[in-house]
Formats: C-alpha cells, sequence, structure tokens
C-alpha cells in the first residue's frame, strides 16, 4: 500500500456530492514549495492534488473553505487525460482516509473565529479531537475558606 501525506490550503470551496448512496467530498489542496534554481534565483512551485474523500460524516464539509489549511492523507492515483493539443496530460488525485483541520489563511493560532478546531475526521468511523491551546484567565483569587481542605 501506498500512503501519501500532504499539508496545505484549499484552492476552493469543498464540493459534497452524493454517488449511489454514499456521500463524496471533492476539495483541492495546493502545497506550494520555495526552492533556488540553478541560477540561485529563489522560485516557487506549486502541486495540486485533487481529492476525494468518501464518507457519510460530512460534518466537515462547511469548514472546507478556500484558504483552509488541512492535513490530509490517503491513497495516491494518477490520472491521465486528453489535452485539447492531442497531448496527455496526468493529475495526481487522492482518496482520502483522514483530514485533519489546522486552520485558515492569516490564522497564526490554528483556529480562528468561525473555525472548527483541529480535529481528525476518518480512519474507521468517528472522528478524533486534538485539542487547540486555548487562551487562559488568570486563576480566581483564593479565599480564606479553602484553608480547612484535608490535603
Amino acid at each position: 500500500m501506498i500512503k501519501l501525506q500532504v499539508i496545505g490550503n484549499l484552492g476552493k470551496d469543498c464540493v459534497t456530492n452524493n454517488v449511489n448512496g454514499r456521500s463524496v467530498i471533492n476539495f483541492s489542496v495546493a502545497h506550494t514549495e520555495r526552492f533556488k534554481n540553478a541560477q540561485g534565483q529563489v522560485q516557487d512551485r506549486t502541486i495540486w492534488v485533487e481529492c476525494a474523500y468518501w464518507t457519510d460524516r460530512t460534518a466537515i464539509a462547511p469548514y472546507l473553505r478556500r484558504g483552509t489549511q488541512v492535513y490530509v492523507e490517503g491513497q495516491p492515483e494518477v490520472r491521465t487525460y486528453p489535452k485539447n493539443d492531442g497531448s496527455t496530460g496526468a493529475s495526481l488525485t487522492l482518496r482520502v482516509t483522514s483530514v485533519q483541520l489546522l486552520g485558515s489563511r492569516g490564522d497564526n493560532a490554528g483556529g480562528g473565529a468561525g473555525e472548527a478546531p483541529a480535529q481528525n475526521y476518518g480512519g474507521g468511523g468517528g472522528y478524533q479531537s486534538a485539542p487547540m491551546p486555548q487562551q487562559q484567565s488568570a486563576p480566581p483569587p483564593m479565599n480564606d475558606s479553602f484553608d480547612d481542605l484535608p490535603f
């Protein structure tokens, strides 16, 4: 089995479809790498991965919006198609087994207003929640009435 893991941003909002009684969430993830070419110039290379997440648990769909950073893993497939000029093109697709929300673009804390906390959807039903760091307020002031505690 080959497993592909991708961290990137969604290029557009996801689309949820019903195919033969099963739900599928389709979305595309872009991963951009910065590198120096032979002349020493910094360049960007973006790889797009088309994702298909076959699941009955579509609660994540409203959070899969353009610009949201996600971690996805699954089984890769390369699909070929004829181009308009007669040549053959290829695209990388991923049959997703797990999705984890990492945040949205410009969101430094990993989950802003209106965002779901980082959650892992997939992997044999249900989802597992990864706790996000929360800003904690100062503890309440101590009262003398707690002095008689036995420990």
